[in-house]
């Protein structure tokens, strides 16, 4: 079982999650683990983290959303699901919102779409229902084409939650006519993101 950073229980919230963050961008790890599975750990940490919002205003000034998004680049998938699921949980703040957007968050994420996991894919469609809340600025990308025909495609998948949401993604973010013009467009074409896997219990 991975060891939790060893951190003076005195230096408060702040002090602890810049541990973290810490951790995360050394080369070299503190545990014995090898090192991309440290940083999982630590960036699962973070994630879970930023579940609370009371942490919002350290986890912005530590960089942490910069932290997610630069993470969403990574070949690792496991990475990737908690960097995105992060990200996930801070979208309800308006100033997270408008600090992932500036920082040309929404095309990483519209790429999460295509994940195998589909632990990613439920935190990514998530993220750009978030991400398209009133008071937050319109984006077109949000609803492009590719989108729009993601979510038609996910809509028939046998994930109950997955399913949900794109339904709901369709019906409130889409216009009619978008979701007409992406039917016909996948009427006439083979080609689309594929739907996630069914992650398969492991064999003892």
């Amino acid at each position: 079982m991975a060891q939790k950073p060893k951190i003076d229980p005195h230096v408060g919230r702040l002090g602890y999650l810049q541990a973290l963050v810490t951790e995360f961008q050394e080369t070299e790890s503190q545990v014995p683990l090898p090192i991309a599975d440290a940083k999982e750990q630590v960036l699962a940490n973070l994630a879970n983290f930023a579940y609370d919002p009371g942490n919002y205003q350290y986890l912005r000034q530590l960089q942490v959303l910069d932290l997610f998004l630069d993470s969403l680049s990574e070949e690792n998938e496991t990475l990737i699901k908690f960097a995105i699921g992060g990200l996930c949980n801070l979208c309800p703040d308006k100033a997270n919102k408008e600090h992932i957007l500036q920082a040309g968050g929404l095309p990483l994420i519209i790429n999460c779409l295509s994940s195998p996991n589909e632990e990613t894919v439920l935190s990514a469609v998530t993220t750009l229902m978030y991400l398209n809340s009133p008071g937050t600025r319109s984006h077109s990308e949000l609803t492009s084409l590719p989108v729009v025909q993601c979510m038609l495609r996910f809509s028939l998948s046998t994930n109950t939650r997955l399913r949900n949401l794109a339904q709901i993604f369709l019906e409130d973010l889409c216009s009619p006519s978008q979701v007409a013009e992406a039917r016909s467009q996948q009427a006439h074409s083979a080609l689309g993101i594929p739907l996630p896997k069914t992650e398969a219990p492991q064999q003892p």
